[in-house]
C-alpha cells in the first residue's frame, strides 16, 4: 500500500508534466496535492512500518518533534489545497468567461505557495506549543507515530487542559474553516449547474467535480472522526485506529479516485503508457 501510494501519485505527477493538455490550473493543484501526499506518506509511514516490524519500539525526542511537525505541515497543506481546488472549480463553473484571467499561472503558483506557507506555519506553531510542555510519568506513546492527541496525554503541569483545548481548537477551526469554504463553493456550483438546460450538460459539468468532492469527503470524514468524536472509555484506541487509517488509507485512495473518476486524466495516463511501451502504435 505504501509503494502504491508513492507510485500512484508519481504517475499522476509524471502524466501531468508530460501531457500539455493537462497544463491547466486544476491539474497544477492536483500535482501540488500529489506532492503533499507523497511527502506526508514518506514522513510518517516508513518509520511506522519499521516500528511495527521491529521488537525495539523507541523514538528520540527530536525525531518525534520532526515527525509531528511534518504530519501537521503536510496535513494542513493538504486541507488548504483541497480548499483551493474547490475555489478553482467554483471559478471554472460559475465564472467561465473570467476564469483564464483570474486563474493565471502566476495566480495559481501564488495560491499553491500560500498553501505550503500556511501549512508550514501551522505545523511549526503547533509543534512548538506541544513540545514546550512538560512531560512526566510514562513516556510510552499510545500510537503508531507521534500523534498530537497521544502526546498531550503524556503532558502534565499547570494549564495543561487549556493548552490541550487550544491545540484541538486550532486544528478543528482550521479544518472546519477550509471545509466551510469548500461547502460554500459547492453551493454556488450546484446552483450554477441546475441552471444548465440539458441533462447532458449538467452531468458533464458536475463530472469535473466528482473526484475532488470524493477526496474531500474521505479527508474530512476521517479528520472529523479523530478530532470531533466524543470521548469515551475506549476513545484512545479508536483514535489510534482512525488516525492510522487516515495516515495510510487517504493518500492511498487519492490517486485511485483521481485516475478512475477523472476521464481526462485517465485517458492521458493511457496515452502515456502507449507512447512509452508501444511507441509504434501511437
Amino acid at each position: 500500500m505504501y509503494l502504491f501510494t508513492l507510485l500512484g501519485n508519481l504517475l499522476i505527477m509524471a502524466t501531468i508534466w508530460r501531457e500539455r493538455s493537462l497544463h491547466t490550473p486544476m491539474y497544477l493543484f492536483l500535482c501540488a496535492l500529489s506532492i503533499s501526499e507523497i511527502l506526508f506518506t514518506v514522513a510518517i509511514t516508513p518509520r511506522m512500518l519499521v516500528d511495527m516490524l521491529s521488537t525495539h519500539h523507541s523514538i528520540s525526542f527530536m525525531a518525534c518533534a520532526n515527525q509531528m511537525f511534518f504530519s501537521f505541515t503536510f496535513g494542513f497543506t493538504h486541507s488548504f489545497l483541497l480548499m483551493i481546488m474547490g475555489y478553482d472549480r467554483y471559478m471554472a463553473i460559475c465564472h467561465p468567461l473570467h476564469y483564464n484571467v483570474l486563474m493565471s499561472t502566476r495566480d495559481c503558483a501564488r495560491l499553491v505557495s500560500w498553501s505550503w506557507a500556511g501549512g508550514s506555519v501551522m505545523g511549526m506553531m503547533l509543534t512548538l506549543i506541544v513540545f514546550h510542555l512538560t512531560f512526566c510519568g510514562s513516556n510510552e506513546i499510545h500510537h503508531f507515530f507521534c500523534h498530537v492527541l497521544s502526546l498531550l496525554k503524556l503532558a502534565c503541569g499547570r494549564g495543561m487542559s487549556s493548552v490541550t483545548l487550544s491545540v484541538i481548537l486550532v486544528c478543528v477551526t482550521a479544518l472546519m474553516g477550509c471545509l466551510f469554504l469548500i461547502v460554500i463553493s459547492y453551493v454556488f456550483i450546484v446552483a450554477a449547474i441546475l441552471k444548465i438546460p440539458s441533462a447532458e450538460g449538467r452531468h458533464k459539468t458536475f463530472s469535473t467535480c466528482v473526484s475532488h468532492l470524493t477526496i474531500v469527503i474521505v479527508h474530512y470524514g476521517f479528520a472529523s472522526m479523530i478530532y470531533l468524536k466524543p470521548k469515551g472509555p475506549h476513545s484512545m484506541d479508536s483514535n489510534t485506529l482512525m488516525a492510522t487509517t487516515y495516515t495510510v488509507f487517504t493518500p492511498f485512495l487519492s490517486p485511485i479516485i483521481f485516475s478512475l473518476r477523472n476521464k481526462e486524466l485517465k485517458n492521458a495516463i493511457k496515452r502515456s503508457f502507449r507512447r512509452t511501451f508501444c511507441p509504434s502504435s501511437s
